[in-house]
């Protein structure tokens, strides 16, 4: 049983996983990058960025789903 709605696009996995490498490539990055930098690292320390990030992120899909118009039928 589908989930969506009829003719809905799926990712496929190419999609899911190139998603998954520019996270993990992201996370990586910004933990070189304050290995690296003391000030960036002490910043990372200082602020609860992760749960920043998730607040901005919510946020921002739940304004995106409440401005988004509702499709006629």
């Amino acid at each position: 049983m589908p989930d969506g709605p009829p003719g809905a696009r799926q990712p496929d996995w190419r999609e899911v996983l190139l998603i998954a490498a520019v996270i993990l490539g992201t996370v990586l990055g910004l933990e070189l990058l304050s290995a690296a930098v003391p000030a960036v690292g002490d910043l990372f320390r200082s602020l609860p960025l992760v749960i920043v990030g998730l607040v901005v992120v919510t946020g921002a899909l739940l304004l995106a789903g409440a401005l988004r118009r509702p499709r006629s039928r």
